[in-house]
């Protein structure tokens, strides 16, 4: 098998993020000192990395799954879990990555084209780790100061990715097969592909790279062109997007070809007529030449044969005709090699130039927006936008479906094993206004509710009575969602009063003394108190309780 791979199909996942902890801080007489549950940790992402040192997809070919590492939990002691390690992954210079698309078990074909790795050091995060859980001490608050539970860690991005590798050559050699351009990359620069005498012996690009003078630039054939390639004949479908990255085409033409009806000229047109209907499919890089507008060198190969060179400079005055520069070479006798590596280099090292002053207008005109370097902690601002949409089978039976990004991560960070996790969760769908869209949507209580799309959905039956609001314990109330009533006491016990609460206080106590001794006034000039062996009140109608049990007494006397 060869060791040149160019396409290739990649599944990655992102890491987990771990789990945040719900914990209680115990200290000595603080048995309930508050809560201190740690964060989960980030899960890694999976990185493509252009590595001038990369040549080839072949290493995808045998290890096809990549996944980064998952975040640790969070522990107690307001302990946060470590990030997970970031993959990154090396890739050639020249590399375009694609959504995969199709159905599972079937070859994937590509679909949408996600970033386009052609210079040194390019970056590209192909699946996104997902954030750890907030842990009870991130939860907490003003009015939910002890949180009995912790949100569970997201899972990272998992996709599929098509990688496809264009090769970045200065020069593309086009033309039929054995017309000898892996013969001319062989003589003009240390490549060693294979050659022979039968057509389609190049099975994959050739890339060489040649040295005129002070001048350096690479050479690449595009094995196999024949008429109908960019419909899929031959090798060309397969191989015509290396053409895609050069600055110059050069057409190699068999002058001393054995085919009746077949010329140098028919060579040329049959092969441009390719390359004009391949390029229209193209969306072609920032800066880079149209493939009809770059520049044209005609090699007229095998001019060590006579008969060849003689049909080399007949045809030689039509192709200058056409603007084109032509060269007669033979890669056997070396002739013309010179002349045309040297015509090459400089013609490369111009347009370089023009490429380059033409990529840098056109970037000067875009809006870069770049991310940041670490990814802040995502907070909960409740301006998700989301969508309630009613849905019915064919048997009658409906349910609704609720899709949006904060509601489907809320989804997945909830425990629902906890039920005071559940009830955050309805709490923030409430306040998101969900419970209010669902109504409007027709729902009612116990009806069927879906939060998410494909496997990652959640069904409830809908009651919103309970899902928001005080939980109900046997119809008691209880206290609100994030509290104990432990911790309200303790801290009630150890808090310090200020100045105006001592002085009410001191107040309502004076008061109270005050009606106390009223009292014991009044009772004293009845004569409750004259003689204590005389019971002269054995109802207590003329006490202060007496009389506020037995208000008709009172009247009856007055």
């Amino acid at each position: 098998m060869s060791a040149f791979v160019d396409r290739v199909t990649v599944h990655v996942k992102g890491g987990d993020g771990g789990n945040g902890a719900s914990s209680i801080r115990r200290e000595k007489y603080k048995p309930l000192a508050g809560p201190d549950g740690g964060d989960g940790g980030d899960g890694g992402s999976v990185i493509l990395v252009a590595d001038p040192n990369a040549t080839s997809l072949l290493d995808f070919r045998f290890l096809p799954h990549r996944s980064a590492g998952s975040g640790t939990m969070g522990l107690g002691g307001d302990k946060d879990g470590s990030k997970g390690e970031d993959l990154v992954l090396p890739v050639p210079v020249g590399t375009v990555i694609f959504t995969a698309v199709g159905r599972e078990g079937e070859s994937k074909r590509r679909g949408e084209r996600l970033a386009d790795l052609s210079h040194p050091g390019d970056r590209f995060v192909v699946a996104q780790g997902g954030a750890g859980g907030l842990g009870n001490r991130s939860l907490a608050n003003k009015t939910r100061r002890a949180p009995g539970f912790a949100l569970l860690g997201e899972p990272g991005e998992e996709q599929d990715i098509m990688l496809e590798l264009k090769s970045i050559a200065d020069v593309a050699l086009v033309g039929f097969p054995s017309s000898g351009k892996s013969s001319l990359i062989a003589a003009m620069s240390s490549a060693k592909p294979k050659i022979a005498d039968y057509p389609f012996t190049t099975l994959v690009p050739n890339l060489g790279v040649v040295q005129a003078g002070n001048y350096r630039f690479t050479m690449a054939d595009v094995p196999g062109l024949i008429p109908g390639a960019s419909q899929g004949k031959g090798l060309g479908l397969e191989f015509l997007r290396h053409i895609e990255r050069t600055e110059v085409v050069a057409h190699v033409i068999d002058c001393a070809t054995m085919e009746s009806d077949r010329d140098p000229v028919g060579d040329y047109q049959a092969i441009e007529q390719e390359l004009a209907l391949y390029a229209e499919q193209l969306e072609l890089p920032l800066g880079a030449i149209p493939i009809a507008e770059r520049p044209r060198v005609i090699v007229l190969n095998k001019a060590d044969l006579p008969e060849a060179k003689e049909l080399a400079e007949f045809v030689r005055p039509q192709f200058e005709q056409m603007g084109h520069q032509v060269f007669i070479v033979s890669t056997a006798s070396h002739e013309g090699l010179k002349e045309l590596s040297f015509y090459l280099a400089d013609l490369v090292s111009r347009l370089r130039a023009q490429i380059a002053a033409q990529a840098e207008a056109e970037q000067e005109e875009r809006v870069v927006i770049r991310p940041l370097e670490s990814r802040p902690r995502r907070r909960d601002d409740f301006s998700g936008a989301f969508q309630v949409e009613r849905k019915e089978s064919k048997l009658g039976d409906y349910w609704f479906v609720v899709t949006g990004t904060k509601p489907e991560r809320w989804v997945k960070q909830t425990n629902f094993d906890n039920d005071e996790a559940v009830g955050y969760l309805a709490d923030r769908l409430a306040k998101l206004g969900v419970e209010d869209a669902l109504r409007k949507a027709g729902a009612r209580s116990g009806d069927d509710v879906r939060i998410g799309k494909g496997k990652n959905q959640v069904a409830f039956d809908w009651d919103p009575t309970i899902a928001a609001g005080a939980e109900m314990l046997d119809g008691v109330p209880m206290a609100g969602r994030g509290k104990d009533l432990r911790l309200d006491e303790v801290e009630t016990r150890s808090h310090r009063r200020t100045n105006s609460e001592r002085r009410a206080q001191y107040h309502q106590m004076m008061d109270a003394k005050q009606a106390v001794r009223q009292a014991m006034e009044t009772e004293r000039k009845v004569g409750h108190w004259a003689d204590p062996a005389v019971a002269d009140d054995p109802q207590d109608t003329q006490g202060l309780v007496g009389k506020a049990l037995h208000p008709e007494q009172q009247k009856e006397q007055k």
